[in-house]
């Protein structure tokens, strides 16, 4: 039974790895979880500085989901380079890294501190961050301006990359097409959905941020919807992500037209999760009697 993809030309053990921000970037998940398995590792965002993050409470439960305002809290590359990178050379595993930015110079600083890093397999851009320059509008929210970063990462990227969409958009695939005239080798969607709760009893905003991303099972709908748009509109892989808490979730990503999956909310209840799902989608494989995986991405049209 073979379950390995190819994201433009890295492949995977299996489809299956971990959503960025969910798994820090693999220590802290690794007695729990034997990396190995999985078909890649992806980094919590990495800024080109520290960034601290939003004030607390940072956090919230909602109905089938959470809330977060971390604000992409994370200790800068140079931290990273020296501390999680060599952990995650000891393991068998592709590594993602996220990277994130305020502008288009902070992204690249990043990139091209990584281009000749061996042990970055593909990079993942996220374009959800707020472009300062451009007074705080998200640079994923602008099809012209993610045609020009996914363009400015291209040209000093040495890894391939992967551009993840917001779907606070009114049509996830004018930004899809975009990211791929900008020379993407590969889309990530969903990230979160913007959304509020308020505490009734305190009569104030459930997070100190007032808004904060939504995901975990909630989600899922709109991220599959999402995925199979994107999937029929564009020719570069997908990995689809949103509310994937079991193996039949992850085969509604693949049949959508997914080539990988991520696991992000799920993990915090369940550190499990990830070794399950590709447990989960080798079974289904035998139920079915399909030998190739890649014989499900994109079969329901």
């Amino acid at each position: 039974m073979n379950t390995k993809v190819n994201l433009a030309g890295v492949e995977l053990k299996n489809p299956v790895m971990v959503a960025s921000g969910t798994f820090g970037s693999g220590a802290e998940y690794s007695e729990f979880v034997d990396l190995n398995r999985l078909g890649a590792v992806v980094t919590k965002g990495v800024a080109n500085v520290p960034w601290p993050g939003n004030p607390a409470p940072r956090i919230a439960e909602t109905a089938s989901g959470m809330l977060n305002a971390i604000g992409l809290q994370n200790p800068g590359i140079d931290l990273f380079s020296k501390r999680d990178l060599p952990f995650l050379e000891k393991y068998d595993t592709k590594v993602i890294v996220n990277v994130c930015g305020h502008s288009t110079d902070e992204y690249l600083d990043v990139v091209e501190r990584l281009a000749d890093e061996p042990r970055v397999d593909m990079l993942e851009i996220n374009i959800s961050c707020p472009n300062v320059k451009e007074g705080g509008i998200a640079f994923g929210q602008d099809p012209k301006a993610v045609e020009a970063i996914t363009k400015a990462v291209k040209a000093k990227a040495k890894q391939p990359i992967i551009m993840k969409l917001s779907p606070n958009v009114t049509d996830i695939t004018v930004m899809a097409k975009a990211a791929e005239a900008g020379g993407a080798d590969c889309l990530s969607l969903i990230n979160t959905l913007t959304g509020m709760k308020i505490d009734i009893e305190r009569q104030t905003f459930a997070i100190a941020n007032k808004t904060g991303g939504l995901s975990g099972p909630a989600v899922k709908p709109v991220a599959v919807r999402m995925v199979y748009q994107v999937a029929n509109a564009v020719k570069i892989p997908i990995i689809g992500m949103g509310g994937i808490c079991t193996a039949e979730d992850a085969m509604e990503f693949i049949l959508a037209g997914a080539t990988a999956v991520s696991i992000g909310t799920a993990n915090f209840a369940n550190p499990y999760t990830t070794v399950e799902v590709i447990d989960g989608i080798e079974a289904y494989m035998r139920r079915h009697g399909v030998e190739d995986i890649n014989e499900l991405i994109g079969l329901v049209k």
